[in-house]
């Protein structure tokens, strides 16, 4: 039976990037050594991590005076690299979700933050707006996709200062108008590569700015002026994420994957809406195509666990709420088949012809 991967991450990845990963864990390239033992600064390494550089300012466009750095540490290690090197006197940031509240309280350790607006007053199931972004911040932040209520802001925000965003599961799902943008970071286990991997686009002109010492590893400028090789870079995803760049250029590039995307969203939320069973968790306009998360109705909750048995013995795998939400996600990132999604539609469909 054909397995439908909607894991939230570590996720699904393209068939063509587990091919060629697997395939260099073997040989790489043909040199007879794999990918897990050359040297990061040798030539086939550094041809590596160059292209991976190239094709990401390609596939979003990304202008001069900006850099593509490969990290460690995942987004979470961001959320205080981000204010260590930016913060000097007063942050802004949008709360509109868990990612969104720990990137807050990391911030706080190094100045004073303003939370602009924030959804926690109903779980998080909406989008804030009609807020003031404070002129004297020294940036403000968003969490674009949340991954675990699933909303999502599916337009590039007008701000009057320096904006960051956590884009950790929904990069290259849409273009993106990168010059509104002056910092952008993630995990890239969600919509690029394998655990271990952080991706962040810098403008290099929004640095040196803060008055504190930052310790060597954890300046942005450390990375961009060595080339994210100052210590020993994640070699494995980065080749991974290299595979995934091609692959989405080989399907058409960002604006194909989003019209993708739009597709496989739109046909899970029209059984979400139809289906007597089961209801969406967030307002309909601020809906993720990256995580799409509903609930069993009221009458029907009891057959949660049946609908999730019933699933998984389907091939639906991951399909299980966060535990601080409960109910379904199903996680439609770029790599997932519209076939896997209609797989999904399918079991709903005949879990309701049973029970109704």
């Amino acid at each position: 039976m054909k397995k439908h991967n909607f894991y939230a991450g570590p996720s699904i990845l393209p068939d063509y990037t587990i091919k060629k990963t697997a395939e260099a864990v073997l040989d790489l390239n043909g040199i007879g050594l794999s990918i897990l033992e050359i040297s990061h600064r040798g030539k086939d390494f550094m041809a590596i991590i160059e292209e991976a550089e190239s094709l990401f300012k390609e596939l979003l466009a990304i202008p001069e005076g900006y850099s593509v750095l490969f990290l460690g540490g995942g987004a979470s290690l961001q959320f205080a690299m981000l204010p260590y090197n930016l913060l000097n006197t007063k942050a802004a940031y949008l709360n509109t979700g868990e990612w969104a509240t720990k990137a807050i309280k990391e911030a706080k350790f190094f100045g004073d933050v303003t939370v602009v607006a924030s959804s926690e007053d109903r779980n998080f199931n909406y989008i804030p707006t009609g807020y003031t972004i404070p002129a004297d911040a020294d940036y403000f932040h968003i969490t674009t996709n949340n991954t675990i209520y699933g909303t999502e802001i599916l337009e590039d925000i007008q701000s009057p200062v320096p904006l960051v965003a956590d884009m950790s599961s929904d990069v290259l799902s849409r273009p993106l108008d990168i010059s509104k943008y002056a910092l952008i970071y993630g995990g890239a286990q969600k919509n690029l590569a394998p655990a271990g991997l952080t991706f962040v686009i810098i403008r290099q002109d929004i640095l040196g700015k803060v008055s504190r010492p930052i310790p060597t590893m954890l300046n942005y400028k450390t990375h961009i002026d060595k080339g994210s090789m100052f210590n020993t870079p994640p070699c494995l995803p980065i080749f991974s994420a290299l595979q995934t760049l091609k692959w989405i250029k080989d399907m058409g590039g960002v604006a194909a994957m989003q019209k993708k995307n739009i597709e496989k969203a739109n046909l899970l939320y029209h059984e979400i809406d139809r289906n007597k069973l089961f209801k969406g968790t967030v307002e309909k306009k601020d809906r993720s195509l990256m995580n799409i998360c509903f609930v069993m109705n009221e009458e029907y909750k009891e057959l949660e666990k049946e609908f999730l048995d019933f699933a998984t013995a389907e091939g639906m795998i991951g399909i299980k709420g966060h535990r601080s939400v409960g109910g379904f996600r199903a996680s439609t990132y770029n790599a997932l088949p519209k076939e896997s999604v209609e797989a999904l539609v399918a079991v709903m469909k005949e879990f309701e012809s049973r029970k109704i």
